[in-house]
């Protein structure tokens, strides 16, 4: 393990776990490692799904979820991790809300193994973006950490990111907004009426992202926590 670290493999890797808005959340090799910063779309969502129960820091395993066949029933409390990487942001919202069916969806064969050990196993489904979601399926709440890193840009991450996660969790495009333009395109398919789609972006492309959401004729509100350095963009069908 410490030649591993030496290496430069992210320490989350190879324990094994990520500590994640007050949970351990499960990681592989590979897999994106959960930012502190990304806490704050957890927070918005809890609060835009009015829990009646926990912190955001509750146990997952404490958690007890509502089992829900039929899809198109909007008085279930749904809500979907698009582009899940380990499932981090959907095991949180379920931590601090237990009534919540959580999805998750994402194209690296290596993340969906990880998130089906954070998530309820059969609602995380390998593809791209909204195509594997049961047809009909919609949700109050999709929180997408899409993402946003320019190609350009990649060789300048941080060496425990660009050498030790897989690029596809990591490569935006030539602008960065490449898969956020996609994801907040398909986003009115899959949110009830009054939904929310809260995607983080960068300070720097926030003003963009704002824009993406305008060109689609949804409309948008910025959000910021310096002390986690975070920026999430809220868009209402």
């Amino acid at each position: 393990m410490t030649v591993r670290r030496v290496d430069g493999e992210p320490l989350e890797q190879i324990v094994g776990w990520a500590s994640f808005a007050g949970l351990r959340v499960r990681l592989l090799p590979g897999v994106f490692v959960p930012r502190r910063r990304s806490e704050l779309m957890v927070r918005l969502a809890v609060e835009r799904l009015r829990p009646e129960s926990g912190p955001i820091g509750s146990a997952v395993a404490a958690a007890t979820r509502a089992e829900v066949t039929e899809h198109r029933d909007r008085s279930v409390v749904r809500v979907i991790d698009l582009g899940c990487g380990s499932g981090a942001l959907g095991a949180a919202v379920a931590a601090a809300v237990p009534s919540a069916e959580v999805w998750g969806v994402d194209i690296d064969p290596d993340a969906v193994a990880c998130a089906r050990l954070n998530l309820s196993p059969q609602r995380v489904l390998l593809g791209d973006l909204y195509d594997p979601l049961p047809a009909g399926l919609r949700a109050q709440v999709i929180c997408a950490n899409a993402p946003y890193v320019p190609t350009g840009a990649i060789p300048l991450m941080p060496a425990e990111a660009r050498d030790h996660e897989h690029p596809v969790a990591l490569d935006g495009g030539a602008d960065g907004l490449a898969v956020q333009r996609r994801v907040v395109a398909g986003a009115g398919a899959h949110l009830v009426e009054d939904g929310v789609l809260l995607i983080e972006t960068s300070r720097r492309q926030a003003e963009a992202t704002v824009g993406l959401a305008h060109a689609v004729g949804m409309g948008a509100t910025l959000h910021t926590d310096d002390d986690i350095d975070g920026t999430v963009v809220e868009i209402r069908t």
